[in-house]
């Protein structure tokens, strides 16, 4: 089409390549964007602020993030929208320092600028500085955040289990006349559910007058991670009735349910009528879902085939809970047999294969060969699958690490109380059970709480 206007002698102007190139980043290929690109510096664009702005957006689309900063440092007065889209970049790839510093030199921040940056801020699970971006967005006179913020800082809070300020901005919306829409209402009950107050997530489900996917996701994903899958599958029964699609989430959530709940012949019944009923093929985590399922139930034998017969390889979770099944049901010849399978799949590169090994030999008592494993894993220098765990009291946030070199500063009065809590129980007749736990040390040593509070896996 540019070519035709040009062999008509019909130059385009700067709005005409602000559209071509906004259609060109929707290209799978590069090729016709960087044409274009070209094309505007012969004719003498590239100093536009429009050009400029679809330009840096194109390239950040495409993950150029190379080219999409050239662009803007070419500009000669880029305006909010240019960094907004180069923060934009930053943050879907990742990179939260540069867009950090991106970010702290604006000069002039919009709603659009702030919800890019929590957001950003969400994806790489900091929770605790996304809400205090989003308490620093409240703080600017200037702008008031939008549906895509409230619904990150929302996250944010259900993550942390930040009960107080997941109310708070709650109370926010409420004050201010914010429209609940169908997101807010979804991150709502998302938030509600993770911090344990089912009541609330329930009232917010139920003031829903046309509820959506999503809201029925979110309401069943949460009753099943507390337990209550008869609930989650009343739920997902009224879904049905109200004519609502499930997805892919929405029958993980339900199979999660079922397996908690010990209702296995509801479960299998889904499970086996997914790509029938719904149209979902099911994927890794659905079966996990189902051999969790069988293996609680007792159905070992039938977990296990599943599991190696699935057409995906099976992940460390799916091992985990035939082993647990195991466990709990005393198979101890199918235990190792599971060892056997994944000492095989260890060897070959099989990823997280050398904890899952340490953690199938403490759940049948094999301690020297725990020992020999953890000695494997303690020179991995790749510790970003640590655990990492977080909660929050009077409003503030604490956050605790395995292996933490800075742990909180209340660690020792934290320890003194756990120490105490184990003390009483084993006065009152509990017996601690180790047959969980990975490390060959004493068994002083497995009931002391930094023991407790360093195992992250």
């Amino acid at each position: 089409m540019l070519g035709d206007d040009r062999d008509c002698m019909a130059v385009p102007d700067e709005y005409t390549y602000t559209f071509v190139i906004t259609s060109g980043s929707h290209q799978i290929s590069t090729v016709q964007g960087e044409t274009v690109h070209g094309l505007v510096i012969k004719d003498g664009f590239g100093s536009g602020l429009f050009v400029g702005n679809s330009l840096i957006n194109m390239y950040c689309v495409w993950g150029e993030l190379g080219s999409a900063y050239k662009v803007f440092n070419q500009m000669p007065k880029p305006d909010v929208f240019s960094l907004t889209s180069l923060l934009g970049g930053y943050t879907k790839q990742g990179n939260l320092d540069m867009a950090c510093e991106i970010f702290d030199r604006m000069p002039v921040r919009n709603d659009v600028s702030w919800a890019v940056m929590i957001a950003g801020l969400v994806a790489k699970e900091k929770y605790i500085d996304a809400l205090d971006c989003f308490r620093g967005m409240l703080s600017d006179n200037k702008v008031k955040p939008n549906e895509a913020a409230i619904v990150c800082a929302l996250s944010a809070c259900a993550h942390l289990g930040a009960l107080d300020q997941g109310n708070w901005i709650r109370v926010y919306i409420d004050r201010n006349g914010f429209p609940v829409s169908p997101n807010i209402s979804t991150a709502l009950i998302d938030m509600y559910t993770k911090c344990g107050r089912l009541d609330s997530a329930t009232r917010v489900f139920n003031s829903i007058s046309r509820r959506d996917v999503h809201n029925f996701t979110s309401m069943i994903s949460g009753l099943s991670v507390h337990g209550l899958g008869k609930e989650a599958l009343q739920v997902f029964a009224q879904m049905l009735a109200e004519n609502v699609k499930p997805n892919e989430i929405t029958l993980l959530g339900v199979l999660n349910g079922c397996s908690h709940s010990g209702l296995l012949e509801e479960g299998a019944s889904i499970f086996n009528g997914m790509e029938s009923s719904w149209g979902v093929a099911p994927c890794l985590e659905h079966y996990g879902c189902y051999v969790d399922m069988l293996a609680r139930a007792g159905y070992l034998e039938m977990a296990f085939r599943t599991a190696k017969t699935m057409p995906m390889e099976p992940d460390i979770v799916i091992w985990r809970a035939l082993l647990s099944g195991c466990r709990m049901h005393r198979n101890i010849s199918l235990g190792e047999q599971i060892i056997h399978h994944v000492r095989q799949l260890e060897s070959s590169g099989y990823k997280n294969g050398q904890v899952l090994l340490s953690n199938s030999y403490a759940y049948l008592g094999n301690w020297v060969s725990v020992a020999k494993v953890r000695k494997l894993i303690s020179k991995r220098t790749d510790t970003s699958d640590l655990g990492c765990s977080w909660i929050e009291v009077n409003g503030v946030v604490h956050e605790f690490h395995v292996n933490d070199h800075q742990p909180d500063p209340q660690i020792s009065e934290v320890l003194a109380k756990l120490h105490g809590i184990l003390t009483q129980t084993k006065l009152g007749g509990h017996v601690a059970r180790m047959i969980g736990f990975v490390y060959d040390s004493s068994e002083e040593d497995k009931e002391h709480p930094s023991g407790l509070l360093g195992e992250g896996k």
